[in-house]
């Protein structure tokens, strides 16, 4: 994709291993989904929020990869949108409801990693991540970026739905994507509320699928998108320019600085909108 659409790419070396290292490893969809997800899948994950402990004793290895490659997803989510807030100049000239919708939205996509982990009992294998040149600095290529991304976390999580092997699980995926909904429509909102001297307002936004489609209205969806995903290896096929630093570089994205994932402990808008159990 080009780089207007945007991406992420490498994350930053585990500890002990070299950024060099890292440029030179050539990811496969088993690696990057199954790098963290080592011993902790049977782990018992009552000590979230009410969470009933079946949700990981029963999970197969096939869940633990959607799992795994759901976590990363997410805290590239979090990375961006703590990037926007913080650094993004356009993010201050933004009227204050577009500006609490992108706050919210970052403790909404800390709160899904914090539930995927305590699933895994693993952290996100990678937790630093490279973006399109002038990302954060120039609106378009950030809003094209962060619709790219919650087009393809949408299609992940319906893979989510597809595939885990029980209902708790499902249903799980389709709350965490409707949230993800949420956030593309929210982002197509934010566009044409950008600043003129920061190049709005922006009429147009580019999606993964790399079509400029008009923000009225900004919820244009009657579906949302599969992208043609029908297993988790797909969707982290289509993650791969975005973590890894030599597929980003083909790219042409920027691999001279990675932007460090930092987790916090969310506050959600509302607690009647927070996980309390799989009941509700």
């Amino acid at each position: 994709m080009g780089s207007e659409t945007g991406g992420l790419a490498a994350s930053s070396p585990q500890k002990g291993v070299t950024m060099t290292d890292m440029m030179d490893r050539t990811l496969t969809r088993a690696s990057l989904i199954r790098g963290g997800a080592a011993a902790g899948v049977g782990l018992a994950v009552g000590g979230l929020m009410g969470v009933a402990p079946s949700f990981a004793s029963g999970a197969t290895q096939g869940d633990v990869d959607i799992l795994i490659a759901a976590e990363i997803a997410e805290a590239l989510a979090v990375t961006t949108y703590t990037n926007i807030i913080f650094n993004a100049p356009f993010f201050t000239r933004l009227a204050d409801d577009d500006q609490g919708y992108l706050r919210a939205a970052r403790q909404e996509e800390m709160s899904h990693y914090l539930l995927e982990k305590s699933a895994t009992g693993k952290d996100s294998p990678y937790t630093a991540f490279f973006y399109p040149h002038r990302m954060f600095h120039n609106a378009r290529v950030t809003l094209n970026t962060l619709v790219s991304l919650e087009d393809a976390f949408i299609a992940a999580y319906l893979v989510g739905v597809r595939d885990f092997s029980n209902a708790d699980l499902r249903v799980t995926a389709a709350r965490i994507m409707g949230i993800e909904s949420d956030h593309r429509t929210l982002a197509r909102v934010v566009a044409p509320g950008v600043a003129p001297r920061d190049g709005g307002p922006i009429e147009r936004v580019k999606g993964i699928q790399g079509v400029r489609e008009s923000v009225d209205p900004p919820n244009n969806n009657g579906y949302e998108r599969t992208l043609g995903l029908t297993n988790i290896s797909q969707a982290v096929d289509a993650l791969l320019p975005f973590v890894d630093a030599s597929a980003a570089a083909k790219a042409g994205f920027n691999t001279r600085r990675a932007f460090k994932f930092h987790p916090f402990t969310p506050h959600l808008p509302t607690e009647l909108g927070a996980f309390h159990s799989f009941a509700g």
